[in-house]
């Protein structure tokens, strides 16, 4: 049961799924890196910076964007650090930029050259100066681990390593099968959000890679949820522990919280980054796109109900107004009072 004042999981899938629609069917879908860079710039640090949070790295954000902006360390970490936020962000660069503007791509949401491509991409850099103790001379970047892994102590243990291979390639077959499903319309066996939960945990449950595995796993989800046309997510650091027992759940079979929590980070990154880019300044889209540090998106709404905030109230229950509305809006509540009374004419 959903917290007081926290919307049920259903209604958090429901939003997703008409913010998704507005997104490919109103908006002209996810813009390419060479439309918006600022866009993915702002997502690539973000992503960069807290993917590689989770796994213990202690770069903050500013130091991450100097590192993958200009390529400078600042600050005094160690070289193992800024070479973790180097080979990741270089990862998450080629996902996004493979998936909107791919070179030869098959149409298949991944494939294990990619899969391969990504670990190495990521994990190089901070080989070369650390690599895995335990790691042979067969085990480094791109290549699948040759050793067993130990149970986690949450009590999953990953497969013998002879059977990484064939049960990756059973993994790469499910999550293309998903693919034709939904490009095809096909009803899912469950939520989108928790087909692309159990799709993450069984990559992590596999655990393939020697090191990196969660990295890696992150990285390939984006590029999967990319590719169906959708945002790609950025699991924060403070919900590392959220995160982690969400996947444990998950490992039992029950895929609902690690479900929320993706569709939740990707109706994040909606409105967050996208949506307020992709719209032109008279194009109505929902007002938690249009939310600011000046207004929050229960601001807008109080002030569309009062008639405050020019917008629209549309069949599904969704205002929509603006940027240019909410800058006049804004612009009103800027003007001395006795400016908006004379404005407002005789009472």
């Amino acid at each position: 049961m959903a917290g007081r004042g926290r919307p049920s999981r259903a209604t958090v899938y429901a939003r997703l799924d008409r913010a998704l629609q507005e997104l490919n069917g109103r908006l002209g879908g996810l813009p390419s890196p060479t439309e918006a860079q600022d866009i993915w710039s702002d997502i690539w640090h973000l992503e960069a910076h807290h993917s590689t949070a989770l796994e213990g790295n202690t770069l903050v954000l500013r130091e991450v964007q100097a590192l993958l902006d200009q390529g400078r360390a600042v600050g005094s970490k160690s070289l193992r650090e800024y070479n973790e936020v180097k080979g990741y962000g270089d990862a998450a660069k080629w996902v996004y930029g493979q998936a909107l503007e791919p070179d030869a791509w098959d149409g298949r949401l991944v494939s294990l050259s990619e899969l391969r491509f990504i670990h190495h991409t990521a994990m190089t850099p901070v080989w070369d100066v650390a690599p895995h103790p335990d790691a042979t001379d067969r085990e480094g970047p791109g290549n699948f681990r040759e050793h067993d892994i130990h149970p986690f102590a949450e009590g999953m243990t990953p497969p013998s390593w002879p059977l990484v291979p064939g049960q990756i390639q059973d993994w790469i077959d499910d999550v293309c099968d998903l693919g034709k499903k939904i490009e095809a319309g096909h009803e899912l066996d469950h939520p989108l959000p928790e087909e692309l939960a159990r799709i993450h945990n069984v990559f992590e449950r596999i655990h393939p890679f020697i090191d990196g595995n969660g990295r890696t796993g992150r990285l390939t989800l984006n590029l999967i949820l990319v590719r169906l046309g959708y945002p790609p997510i950025i699991v924060l650091k403070r919900q590392r522990e959220v995160y982690l027992s969400a996947m444990r759940r998950a490992d039992g079979g029950d895929c609902g919280s690690l479900g929320e929590l993706i569709a939740r980070a990707m109706e994040d990154n909606l409105n967050r980054f996208i949506v307020p880019n992709v719209a032109g300044p008279a194009r109505l889209v929902p007002l938690a796109a249009l939310a600011d540090r000046d207004f929050s998106m229960a601001a807008l709404r109080q002030a569309a109900q009062r008639g405050r905030l020019k917008a629209v109230q549309g069949s599904d229950g969704v205002w929509r107004s603006s940027r240019k509305w909410v800058e006049a809006y804004r612009a009103s509540k800027h003007r001395p009072a006795a400016t908006r009374k004379s404005s407002a004419g005789p009472s």
